[in-house]
């Protein structure tokens, strides 16, 4: 279905795992990509590795989490692209690290940084995007752009057993909000706005969980389709076709893409 998408404009957030997947994926399709994140590294590899092999993939630096500097890289986009067909607001964290655990020993500091980097980046971004597309004239399906999110299924379909973020959970919660929200209102604008709520991916976000036996056990029964951890490229898939306009009669919605986790035990 990405194809669907040949010759228009995506902008990505983030420079791993599902992001860079959605980039490679959009770029062997025709997709002028460009990726937006802080990992300079990885953001400018992957942008030597789309190019290689003929795809249009570039690399922005920037802090998604600081509105001066996503307003500064949206108005390059805008200016060097012509037009901003689509966002993919993937960049998010998990705050264990900062502390983020059930509420009762979640630090004041694992709560901030998870929806500093999670729910704060995606209405930067969002915010920007949406100035640019209302000013945009609609395409040839009628329509102005559309916005994807990255949600979870841990918002709905929690697990105390082995993810007990409560941070995060809620964090992907008000993903879920916004983007239903926001679809609501742009529709009549011929702006689409979803999300994709995935299962457990092997991206290097979930590492913890891919080097813990038990995790990789309980995921066998937890995401029986896949036997165990989804690939990134079956998130970017479905990522593109909801980006696509195969889905022009989409919005407000959220999409599980999880290997059977929320019909699971």
């Amino acid at each position: 279905m990405s194809g669907e998408l040949t010759g228009r404009t995506l902008l990505v957030t983030g420079t791993t795992g599902i992001a860079a997947e959605t980039a490679r994926m959009a770029s062997r399709s025709g997709v002028r990509v460009v990726v937006i994140g802080i990992d300079t590294e990885s953001g400018e590899s992957l942008a030597r590795e789309v190019g290689a092999e003929g795809g249009d993939c570039r690399f922005l630096e920037a802090d998604v989490t600081d509105p001066a500097r996503v307003a500064q890289v949206v108005s390059v986009c805008a200016a060097d692209l012509g037009r901003i067909d689509a966002l993919f607001n993937v960049v998010g964290i998990s705050g264990r690290r900062f502390g983020d655990g059930p509420l009762h020993e979640c630090t004041d500091e694992g709560w901030d940084r998870t929806f500093e980097t999670n729910v704060r980046s995606m209405f930067l971004m969002s915010r920007e995007v949406l100035r640019r597309m209302l000013l945009q004239e609609p395409d040839s399906d009628g329509m102005r752009g559309v916005l994807l999110n990255m949600a979870s299924v841990l918002a709905f379909s929690p697990s105390a057993r082995s993810f007990a973020t409560h941070g995060y959970a809620a964090s992907k919660g008000a993903i879920i909000a916004m983007s239903r929200s926001a679809a609501a209102y742009y529709a009549p604008h011929g702006i689409r706005i979803n999300a994709i709520a995935p299962g457990l991916v092997r991206t290097p976000m979930s590492r913890r969980a891919q080097d813990d036996p038990a995790i990789v056990e309980y995921m066998r029964v937890k995401q029986p389709l896949p036997g165990g951890l989804l690939e990134p490229g079956d998130i970017a898939s479905t990522a593109l076709f909801l980006l696509s306009p195969a889905a022009r009669s989409i919005t407000g919605q959220v999409i599980s893409v999880d290997g059977g986790w929320t019909v699971s035990a």
